[in-house]
């Protein structure tokens, strides 16, 4: 009962802001905002009055975790196989170039701004694969300092906070269909949250596509952080060297939920109403859980970030941003 009485306040406060939120966008013209963006907002605009309330604080960081990966988990319940697999290869496509373009202008910022090889490093794979995530896995395994870890996820949530609140404005304005633009911003964004934000504020094909290419995407994580593992101990004295990695720690397991649900869904085991209403849920889950992230955003923090790194974490965000958008065109028209 204790524990319940622990997590509830943070829990219901991120109900009562994503519930607010998609009444609110019931009330916009459609494509405008959609409750998953509103309910980001809502949060960083609580922060200031809310964020010193520890009562809060369990909960909104609970849902932010384990909510957002069951929205995740059950959003493939709109999905079929066919259409994982059709994602996944285009993701594939589009990662060799993403990744090759993060690690190759994160090197060029290191050498130019003068940064530490371990907040470039950290940039470049909140960049290449999904935000703080991997900067929060990654920078143990390579002992970055607190305020390594610190810089690189302050400048990728910067760059995030733009993206979400521009690109589906851009995807318009460009003319992208919902799978040009899900692709795009599957690929150029950096935290799962603000890639469901951007891509369900265009529109729910594009948001569910979007999230497809995120979590393949994030597989990459494991052998990522395995390769920086031997760069780590190639780079130190032997004394200083990484410790064994445990990919058990490392793999996102809630990925294997998603394709559960996508394969109950392809087997037709679940009535069509009710895959309406668990899709709904589904929504509603990550407008929670983007609303306890925004509540967990304070803005005066990051303020104090320094210079150089946010510079060189917007520097290797464009180009992937760019790079995403022309070879997205081309896979389109060529696959």
């Amino acid at each position: 009962m204790y524990h319940i009485k622990k997590y509830l306040p943070g829990i219901l406060l991120s109900g009562t802001i994503a519930a607010v939120s998609y009444m609110v966008s019931l009330f916009l013209p459609k494509g405008i905002l959609g409750g998953t963006l509103i309910a980001l907002i809502l949060g960083m605009l609580l922060n200031p009055l809310l964020g010193r309330y520890k009562a809060l604080e369990t909960g909104i960081n609970w849902t932010s975790k384990i909510i957002l990966r069951t929205g995740i988990i059950l959003s493939g319940i709109a999905l079929s196989f066919s259409q994982v697999f059709k994602a996944g290869k285009y993701a594939l496509i589009l990662m060799a170039f993403t990744l090759a373009t993060a690690f190759t202008v994160g090197y060029l910022c290191k050498r130019v701004f003068k940064i530490n090889w371990k907040v470039a490093s950290l940039l470049s794979v909140s960049t290449a694969i999904c935000g703080g995530t991997a900067v929060a896995t990654l920078g143990p395994t390579i002992r970055a300092k607190n305020r390594d870890i610190a810089y690189a996820i302050s400048a990728t949530f910067l760059f995030d906070i733009i993206t979400v609140i521009a690109f589906p404005w851009i995807g318009r304005l460009l003319g992208l269909s919902d799978t040009g633009y899900g692709l795009w911003v599957g690929t150029a964004v950096n935290d799962t949250s603000s890639v469901v934000a951007a891509g369900y504020a265009f529109s729910d094909a594009a948001g569910s596509l979007a999230t497809i290419v995120k979590l393949t995407r994030t597989l990459f994580i494991v052998p990522v952080v395995l390769a920086f593992s031997w760069i780590y101990a190639k780079k130190e004295k032997p004394s200083q060297a990484s410790e064994k990695i445990n990919i058990y720690k490392i793999f996102p397991w809630f990925i294997l939920g998603f394709l559960t649900v996508v394969g109950i869904r392809t087997m037709d085991l679940i009535p069509a109403n009710m895959i309406t209403k668990i899709s709904f849920a589904s929504k509603f889950f990550m407008s929670m859980a983007l609303a306890s992230i925004g509540l967990n955003t304070s803005l005066k923090e990051v303020k104090n970030v320094g210079l150089k790194p946010m510079i060189a974490g917007v520097v290797i965000d464009t180009s992937v941003v760019i790079v995403s958008l022309i070879a997205q065109s081309g896979i389109l028209r060529f696959v």
